[in-house]
């Protein structure tokens, strides 16, 4: 991995003042690595410039750390293991779910989990509704909607967890949109590194 990818992740840690654990930004980048070589053959993001990954990917899923409370986690639609597997990386404390239907993304999860010697993380490949354990944590950048995220997965959550919606602009219409039982708890606008887009974190509980 060149020193030029290095430098842009260390950077954006810095940027959004993170302190990770020593060798996280070694993990990172070796995930980086690995993610690259798979998506040649295995069509695992649509993003294929690694500077790009590093940004839309790596600091992209960071962002949402401080937001992440409890022990346990479940990442909903995964894809290629974001943000689900960057926090496993860089949070050994926290047990983390990887869970998508897709079998090419969850057999590369399933390598890289052992690739990277990583203890918290597991890849189940499975339907959302047919999927039975309880977490602290619900999170996804992948549902089309917030309605379909909290109605598909409420069943996943503990009692008094919360589910973390990644978005690009407020999604305005579908918070007022939200059925009955479910609240947003809160909406923070995320600034990540080196992109000029929109961010934003939906944080929802059962009411």
């Amino acid at each position: 991995m060149s020193d030029g990818l290095a430098k842009k992740l260390h950077d954006g840690i810095g940027q959004l003042a993170l302190t990770l654990p020593s060798g996280s930004e070694d993990a990172l980048l070796n995930y980086l690595s690995l993610l690259l070589k798979w998506n040649a053959a295995y069509n695992l993001t649509a993003v294929r410039d690694p500077e790009q990954m590093v940004v839309k990917h790596l600091l992209d899923s960071l962002a949402i750390l401080p937001h992440v409370a409890g022990k346990t986690l479940i990442d909903v639609g995964t894809g290629a293991g974001l943000p689900g597997f960057v926090l496993a990386l860089v949070r050994p404390d926290l047990q983390v779910t990887l869970l998508d239907s897709n079998g090419k993304k969850i057999r590369f999860l399933r390598q890289a989990i052992a690739d990277l010697g990583v203890k918290n993380a597991e890849a189940v490949q499975s339907r959302v509704e047919a999927f039975g354990k309880t977490f602290d944590v619900v999170s996804s950048r992948a549902f089309a909607t917030l309605t379909d995220m909290v109605q598909g997965s409420a069943q996943l959550l503990n009692e008094g967890g919360e589910f973390l919606a990644m978005k690009g602009v407020k999604p305005v219409e579908e918070m007022a949109a939200l059925p009955e039982g479910f609240v947003v708890r809160e909406v923070v606008a995320l600034q990540i590194p080196f992109l000029d887009e929109e961010r934003h974190l939906v944080r929802l509980a059962k009411k």
